[in-house]
């Protein structure tokens, strides 16, 4: 049809004098010289983290996966939640999900030059992507920013090595247990003046950031203990680094009400008695593109795991972040070590809770609390995960309590995004575009929950509130007598 069209401007015009300007015989729709993809693109084998399933191409699938980003724009729209967060504040295209996209694809077919990956301008274009997830959910083609940003992190962090800050973040899970013995040693830094503006200086923690705090009494697990004529528990619970050391009265409201509801649950303790030190997600190292130190962690993890899961248990957790690496990361981790199967029996505790009551084996009697509305933040991958609308579930069984849920995306923390000196003006700026503001419109008598330890400090942070994780008001509005009877 283009070529009927051009014949008959020839006919009619046959000197071009009419419609000056106007384009009658355009580009070749397959002249790949005007394409992404040219006649010279090609990307060279690369040891990639994950296995990309489903993806063609080198790197186990990485650079299709990489190559589903087609420019639709979606990433870019200014939505009040989900993708991109960073973008909403900078409303740089290099900061929406598209831009990062694009940034790898033409790093992966050597149009950066060499080594584009591990390179400090590609460390640039990751720095404001706070891996919420919500591209993994979102994103009509499925490009998945998150893990991608691991990618990047290992092939630095390999090439490049880490800064102390890197590392105090990463190893956290491994020096934990001593910090919790000298909490005060550990919480200097925030109780002496000028402490925080040397560790800003000296190692890059924004000195306007307080830091969590360590706990003496540190969260302890049990041996796993079973009640009587059984060999697995129904439920382990797993006691995250951040809940263990830092809030462990989180823990301890997630044994009431799981001791409330009848539950037979035991703890998540290392397989052999000579290995003390708890159990972790190695959330921590992928944060840092420590890989081979995650994939540690899981596997030593996951060995506990198994026999309650394939006994169809279930592993119950408090952090969402560490809950999810088990359904996202360690599959394309681990391989046949750990599937999605195994992974969709790990769950947050209110995934857990409502799933019994829905299936009406929940046997948990709860009374009015003295607030009367609760204000609810979730954690970015809780939303990734389709993990918030089981806690509107749980909340709703309370009585006399009204939930509202905050339309917002990424509270901004992050993790270790929020304490950068580079990156906490940005944290900020992400938080007060709808939850913190939503915060400070609360009344006194409203309950402010959020299940990330992050978001938590955040909420703090910006609006010297105190938010609650979720057990705590399930623990507070338990009606001891109706559990008697």
């Amino acid at each position: 049809m283009v070529e009927n069209f051009e014949w008959v401007k020839d006919r009619f015009d046959h000197k071009g004098l009419l419609n000056p300007g106007k384009i009658v015989r355009p580009p070749k729709m397959d002249d790949r010289k005007l394409l992404r993809y040219g006649p010279s693109y090609d990307v060279k084998d690369m040891n990639a983290v994950f296995n990309w399933p489903d993806h063609y191409g080198k790197g186990r699938g990485l650079q299709g996966a990489v190559e589903m980003c087609n420019n639709n724009g979606a990433s870019g729209q200014m939505r009040e939640c989900g993708m991109c967060p960073s973008y909403r504040v900078t409303k740089d295209e290099r900061d929406v999900v598209r831009g990062r996209a694009n940034a790898l694809r033409l790093a992966l077919s050597g149009q950066l030059g060499p080594d584009a990956l591990s390179s400090d301008a590609m460390a640039d274009t990751m720095s404001l992507c706070v891996s919420c997830k919500a591209c993994r959910r979102e994103c009509p083609t499925g490009v998945d920013m998150a893990k991608m940003k691991i990618e990047v992190l290992a092939k630095r962090a390999e090439t490049k090595g880490l800064s102390i800050r890197d590392r105090l973040v990463a190893y956290l899970p491994r020096y934990a247990s001593w910090a919790s013995q000298v909490p005060w040693a550990f919480n200097a830094r925030d109780a002496i003046p000028g402490m925080a503006f040397l560790s800003e200086k000296l190692i890059g923690l924004s000195d306007k950031r307080s830091l969590p705090k360590w706990r003496s009494d540190a969260f302890q697990t049990k041996q796993m203990e079973t009640q009587a004529g059984t060999t697995q528990p129904d439920v382990l619970l797993f006691a995250d680094t951040f809940n263990r050391y830092f809030e462990p009265d989180n823990l301890h409201a997630a044994e009431t009400v799981l001791k409330a509801a009848g539950i037979n649950y035991a703890h998540a303790t290392p397989t052999s008695e000579r290995e003390t030190r708890p159990l972790c997600c190695g959330r921590t190292f992928f944060s840092a593109g420590l890989v081979d130190e995650a994939r540690s962690e899981l596997t030593r993890t996951i060995k506990v795991f198994r026999p309650v899961l394939e006994a169809g248990g279930y592993v119950v957790g408090l952090e969402p972040s560490c809950v999810m690496t088990f359904r996202d990361e360690a599959p394309a981790l681990l391989g046949d070590d750990w599937n999605a199967d195994l992974g969709s029996r790990v769950l947050t505790l209110e995934e857990y809770l409502a799933m019994r009551h829905q299936s009406g084996e929940l046997k948990l009697s709860l009374k009015p609390i003295a607030a009367k509305k609760a204000l609810l933040h979730g954690h970015c991958h809780q939303k990734s995960f389709n993990a918030v609308t089981p806690i509107q579930t749980l909340l709703a069984l309370i009585p006399e309590l009204e939930t509202e849920v905050v339309q917002t995306s990424c509270c901004g923390m992050a993790g270790a995004f929020g304490y950068q000196a580079e990156t906490y003006e940005t944290s900020i700026a992400m938080a007060e575009l709808n939850l913190l503001p939503k915060v400070r419109e609360a009344d006194a008598d409203t309950v402010i929950l959020a299940d990330g330890t992050s978001c938590r400090h955040q909420i703090s942070d910006g609006t010297q509130r105190s938010a609650i994780h979720v057990a705590q008001l399930l623990a507070d509005a338990i009606d001891h007598s109706a559990q008697r009877q």
